[in-house]
């Protein structure tokens, strides 16, 4: 089994973070008084260079839903190895019955992705990425997965490091 490479990121008070809400669901729960409806919402927050984290909000209202789902995604931020706009190497990851492959695009192809994804993937600032949601279409499963994905990802001076390769003649970043 590979080691998992996280790179966690603690919220700063100075780093702007822009958020986007995947998804908001109903939920109702019947009880003998009537029906109850709360809100579930999926949030993805990111600085749009290289951070990135997804949170999950539940309230009475929409509105408290999605504010506390910002608040929960400031606590799992995740630092994304980007090069040139695009991710450096192919990644493949499943979590549950969600699997996800992205790969790197040549500069201008564009994040092409689906919904979800998009919204980790613009989030985290990848401008030029191929991305494929196989199995489950579930956001919250589909959010994940791409996020794992994403910290699998290690950046090629790092690999270098492991390897004692020196990437100064072939690497200038």
């Amino acid at each position: 089994m590979s080691k998992v490479n996280v790179n966690k990121v603690k919220a700063a008070g100075d780093v702007e973070l822009k958020e986007k809400v995947v998804a908001i669901n109903r939920v109702v729960k019947t009880t003998k008084g009537g029906r109850t409806f709360s809100f579930s919402a999926l949030v993805v927050v990111g600085n749009e260079n290289g951070v990135v984290g997804q949170g999950l909000g539940k309230a009475k209202e929409v509105q408290e839903a999605i504010a506390k789902g910002i608040d929960d995604a400031k606590k799992n931020l995740l630092k994304v190895p980007i090069m040139h706009g695009t991710i450096p190497h192919e990644q493949w990851a499943k979590l549950g019955a969600a699997k996800v492959l992205i790969k790197p695009a040549a500069h201008g192809a564009g994040v092409i992705a689906g919904g979800s994804m998009r919204a980790v993937l613009e989030s985290a600032g990848v401008t030029d990425v191929l991305a494929k949601s196989l199995g489950s279409a579930n956001p919250h499963n589909v959010v994940k997965a791409t996020l794992k994905a994403l910290s699998l990802l290690r950046e090629p001076i790092q690999v270098a490091k492991t390897r004692s390769i020196k990437l100064s003649k072939v690497f200038n970043g």
